[in-house]
């Protein structure tokens, strides 16, 4: 909360556990409660989950899945206590399993997280496309929330994966048929909030390698386009560079998305 706060952010996202171990962390009700009161204190409008990078709910093997299914009902069940605008997933991969068993079982998957949790989103980011990863297209995606049931199930956009996977966002023009595309297959009442990130990699690459604001393949113009998209006014957009140190998003990150967003919407109204 306080780097947030510090940073100048107005939506922060947060872990709820270490990112590269199956072991959770316990919240204790005077936990939540602090970190509650501390967000009604702040500027900070809006706070996601992110699910840890272990989970795969498309995994067939069993422990994989055990504890794929134990940290992602954790999360939401945190979502709920501190009144989260939603966890973000990543759909999961095929890992060499055959696609429609692997779709059937991220269904099931989302299913029973979904009944062991009461009201947070759960929100499917889209990938790059990289060795059999899911949810790589709208198509995609709008099969896994039938799958999954519906009606708690949104979507998390990153503009660097859609950019690695071949969506072109790149002209006003472009970006609002795509979105256009998103309305007409899911719905924009599903979207729930948007990464941010350039992208080291070319066009269609379908590899997802994050760069800081303006230093990648998207670069500032892009950036701008995608930023100043009027359906996405209101929305959480959560930064994911490496940062200038290395240690994240920092103020000048974050200043600049807001400068760029400015810089867009004032491009779009004088036109």
């Amino acid at each position: 909360m306080e780097r947030g706060t510090d940073r100048d952010c107005d939506a922060i996202q947060i872990f709820h556990q270490n990112t590269r171990t199956w072991r959770p962390t316990r919240y204790s009700d005077q936990d939540v409660e602090g970190f509650r009161q501390a967000l009604d204190a702040s500027t900070i409008d809006a706070v996601v989950i992110h699910a840890v990078y272990l989970i795969n709910p498309a995994s067939m093997e069993q422990e994989t899945r055990s504890r794929s299914l134990d940290a992602l009902t954790g999360a939401l069940r945190l979502g709920d206590r501190i009144g989260a605008d939603g966890v973000v997933l990543h759909p999961g991969s095929q890992k060499g399993c055959p696609y429609d068993d692997c779709m059937r079982l991220v269904g099931e998957a989302l299913r029973e997280v979904l009944a062991a949790s009461e009201d947070c989103p759960l929100l499917l980011e889209n990938t790059a496309g990289h060795e059999g990863t899911l949810g790589r297209d709208f198509d995609e995606l709008a099969r896994l929330v039938e799958l999954g049931g519906g009606d708690r199930i949104g979507v998390c956009l990153d503009c660097c994966h859609m950019f690695a996977s071949g969506f072109d966002i790149q002209t006003p023009e472009a970006l609002a048929a795509v979105i256009d595309e998103f309305d007409s297959k899911l719905g924009l009442e599903r979207l729930g909030c948007l990464h941010i990130n350039d992208s080291k990699m070319p066009f269609g690459s379908n590899r997802d390698r994050h760069a800081n604001l303006g230093e990648g393949e998207l670069g500032k113009a892009g950036l701008r386009t995608f930023l100043s998209e009027p359906r996405f006014d209101g929305l959480p957009a959560l930064i994911e560079t490496p940062g200038f140190d290395k240690r994240g998003p920092d103020r000048k990150q974050i200043g600049l998305a807001k400068r760029l967003r400015e810089e867009g919407m004032k491009r779009r109204r004088d036109r």
